[in-house]
């Protein structure tokens, strides 16, 4: 428990005193009755997705509160994670004034929204092992310093960062930590949901995009306290999340038996995949993989890139990020795509 938390303190002022905008779906809620609906200037004549989606995607949230043990109002959906984290840049940082610090190499993102909301981003390296150094990043911490991005597993190294590295920075840092799980349902470490109740501090971002095979809809999820969720409500765009994604959401969500399968299935294909590449001559080290892809350090990861790619295969060439050179990250795909990729890596 971090007790010297101050939400207040860290919500930029102008957002504190503002008043979430009401759209017409927020005044009036639904009793189930058919109502005749002429209070939101939308087309009558139904066509499916004539009418506006619901604002607070309250049939999504019930099913994640659910399935996840967590309250409905400890919840915010986003239009993707990106979206998500723009809102809490938006929602925390001042522009040209605070500041924010990430973990390279890390997801890409983190970065672009610190420059696209002017915030200054204070980078401190992952240790050679691919963890995080917290006595370095508890160093970099000022008075202006509003959040610490940690993505576990992290992209695109893969690994997850160790259990008391976390503990550690959300004990001793005032300010929010966001731990960016979009790897987490092929992990075997814990989501740090189940320990939301111990910070206030902490906000998770999880997505559909990939163990539930949804990166088309567009469907990002936030877990934080009711009161941090309170805040990013104040700045949301009234309907962020439009009617297909939320029913092509819910259609997924009904189905956690055949996500798990699939899950297993990329997992199983994970290890024979690691197995199998580590044998090339090409491969200098596998690195070990909590995510559904791989990453793995070559001879000249440029030449092979393109080498792949004339023979029809794309994968990512990972050189250009710290502590990444000469590295290709590979995304496990289904059983016959990865033999595939064996088959042309053999070929080239």
């Amino acid at each position: 428990m971090n007790k010297n938390f101050d939400l207040n303190r860290l919500v930029r002022p102008n957002v504190l005193q503002m008043k979430p905008y009401s759209s017409a779906r927020d005044e009036y809620k639904t009793d189930g009755r058919k109502m005749t609906f002429l209070d939101a200037n939308e087309n009558p004549f139904e066509n499916g997705v004539n009418r506006y989606p619901d604002p607070q995607q309250g049939k999504v949230k019930q099913v994640l509160a659910s399935q996840k043990g967590v309250l409905e109002a400890q919840i915010l959906l986003g239009n993707g994670s990106d979206e998500v984290l723009d809102l809490i840049f938006r929602a925390f940082c001042r522009p040209q004034v605070d500041n924010v610090i990430t973990l390279p190499p890390t997801y890409g993102m983190y970065k672009v929204l610190a420059g696209l909301n002017e915030i200054e981003d204070r980078e401190v390296v992952l240790k050679q092992n691919f963890q995080p150094d917290v006595d370095s990043i508890l160093e970099k911490v000022d008075e202006r310093t509003k959040i610490i991005f940690l993505c576990s597993p992290n992209n695109p190294t893969g690994n997850s960062f160790l259990e008391a590295s976390v503990e550690k920075i959300l004990k001793n840092f005032n300010g929010l930590v966001v731990i960016d799980e979009a790897y987490i349902d092929f992990s075997a470490e814990r989501s740090w949901l189940e320990r939301l109740e111990e910070f206030p501090n902490l906000v998770i971002t999880q997505t559909l995009s990939k163990a539930y095979g949804m990166a088309g809809i567009r469907l990002g999820i936030c877990y934080a306290s009711e009161e941090i969720i309170a805040v990013l409500n104040k700045i949301k765009p009234p309907y962020n999340v439009n009617e297909l994604t939320q029913q092509r959401a819910l259609e997924r969500l009904s189905k956690p038996e055949e996500v798990n399968m699939e899950v297993q299935l990329i997992l199983t294909e994970r290890e024979q995949l690691a197995a199998n590449l580590s044998k090339m001559a090409f491969v200098k080290k596998i690195f070990p993989s909590d995510a559904n892809f791989i990453l793995a350090r070559v001879e000249n990861a440029g030449k092979k890139y393109e080498q792949l790619i004339e023979a029809g295969v794309v994968v990512r060439n990972r050189s250009n990020q710290q502590l990444c050179e000469n590295t290709l990250r590979f995304t496990v795909g289904t059983p016959a795509e990865n033999q595939e990729l064996l088959k042309k890596i053999k070929g080239t």
